[in-house]
């Protein structure tokens, strides 16, 4: 116990390493609690499977520390001074998550918010909001029709005054927060009782701007022409389409480089697996609707889609060869599309490119769809990252929502943040199809 004295404490601090041992473990178990979703609140909230994971956590922080240890021996903490970390950091981890889920489902810590309007957007944010009490938002009603002394809001009028009813509605409940998400304002924004209660000290924010600041998407049914105008973002800058040509010109080169070896490995194990050829191209559309030749490893048998007819790979696809199936699961199939980066048809990161025959059929289907072609798309995005494989039509248009997403607020924090996740799904294996 002589070790954990002050000057022994001093020492070990600022003459062995001690800050640089501690940001190392620190930074460990960060990285292993988001990899395992420790930060995602329906794993929280779920107690049995957040002590699952956090049991993960602790063995993959172990075995990190171990190789570490194993390659650079001084960064190494004493064993004493490891097992009572160990002990500290499992306590406190247990008891803050469970501190967080009671506190945020305290209602006096929440603000009091009011839903205006009769919409899909509206009914999508009640639902949202009620299910996620992490964000400090608690649905106190929903006002579905807006006119004045209609007599149908959600709540009772209350007595006549000089104010109108809608007003006295509202003012009743004492909202912090009022949500406008009506389809069309045009002669229905009741504008002289909101600006009313904004002098109050009532907020009043947009609809479309709380749902995409909660969920990382645009609601497509909500969208309007006037906003896609209007709104901040929908535009990339010079300079941004610049740095990430350089990036995806200097990533594809040495990427390529590095991996040639195992390229040639994998094409050698299919030419053994399976007649036809290693390569598999496939049109797709990119920028402005440009079609381009996108390649991939082959994991089908040769011939799969000749009849032009595309149809999306399923989990048990009678149609995947046993080499194709691994390389599928582990998505090494796509590391030919390194290629179509260094050419400049995709970028790393951007809209998934689909085959011209699907774009058509979500061309002449979901609103506001060839938006999506404003960027280059890319390899991985922030719908795959976000919603994974997609089939249906509808779930089309929900990618859609991330794409515009990402196309609202490009930026090189936002890219860094999906190959950051798309490492994160490559590594658990998740998503693949």
């Amino acid at each position: 116990m002589a070790r954990l004295g002050t000057s022994d404490t001093f020492l070990m601090l600022n003459y062995e390493r001690g800050f640089l041992k501690i940001v190392v473990v620190a930074a460990a178990f960060v990285v292993c609690l988001y990899y395992f979703d420790l930060y995602d609140f329906p794993i929280l909230s779920n107690h049995r499977e957040a002590l699952t994971r956090l049991i993960q956590v602790f063995g993959t922080v172990c075995i990190l520390l171990a190789a570490l240890y194993y390659v650079y021996p001084p960064l190494k903490l004493e064993r004493g001074i490891s097992v009572i970390g160990f002990l500290l950091v499992s306590i406190s981890l247990l008891a803050w998550r469970r501190l967080f889920l009671r506190v945020s489902a305290l209602p006096q810590f929440s603000e009091r918010v009011l839903i205006l309007g009769q919409s899909r957007l509206a009914e999508a944010l009640v639902s949202e909001l009620r299910s996620r009490s992490e964000l400090g938002l608690r649905v106190i009603g929903h006002i579905q029709n807006t006119a004045r002394g209609s007599g149908n809001c959600s709540f009772p009028s209350g007595e006549e005054d000089a104010c109108d009813e809608l007003f006295c509605s509202i003012e009743k409940y004492n909202p912090d927060r009022i949500i406008v998400a009506m389809d069309d304002r045009r002669g229905k924004l009741p504008v002289e009782s909101l600006l009313r209660l904004k002098s109050r000290g009532v907020s009043i924010q947009d609809g479309p701007e709380l749902y995409e600041a909660v969920t990382g998407k645009i609601s497509v049914g909500s969208l309007r022409l006037g906003w896609l105008l209007f709104s901040p973002g929908f535009r990339v800058a010079r300079s941004l389409v610049m740095y990430k040509r350089v990036c995806s010109v200097i990533f594809s080169s040495l990427s390529l480089i590095l991996i040639l070896p195992l390229m040639a490995l994998i094409a050698l194990v299919i030419r053994i697996d399976s007649g036809g050829p290693v390569i598999f191209r496939q049109k797709r559309i990119g920028q402005d609707g440009n079609v381009f030749t996108l390649y991939k490893f082959r994991s089908m048998i040769n011939g799969a889609d000749q009849d032009g007819n595309h149809r999306p790979a399923e989990k048990m696809d009678s149609r995947f060869t046993r080499v194709g199936r691994v390389l599928r699961r582990t998505r090494m199939d796509e590391l030919p599309q390194l290629f179509n980066i260094l050419r400049g048809d995709m970028h790393f990161v951007g809209p998934r490119p689909f085959v011209p025959s699907q774009e058509q059929e979500c061309l002449e289907h979901i609103p506001f769809y060839r938006q999506r072609w404003v960027v280059k798309p890319g390899a991985t995005g922030w719908a795959q990252v976000n919603r994974g494989y997609n089939v249906t039509l509808d779930d089309n248009e929900e990618k859609l929502s991330y794409d515009l997403f990402y196309i609202k607020n490009i930026s090189v924090g936002l890219d860094l943040l999906i190959l950051f996740k798309t490492a994160k799904i490559l590594l658990l294996g998740r998503g693949s199809q």
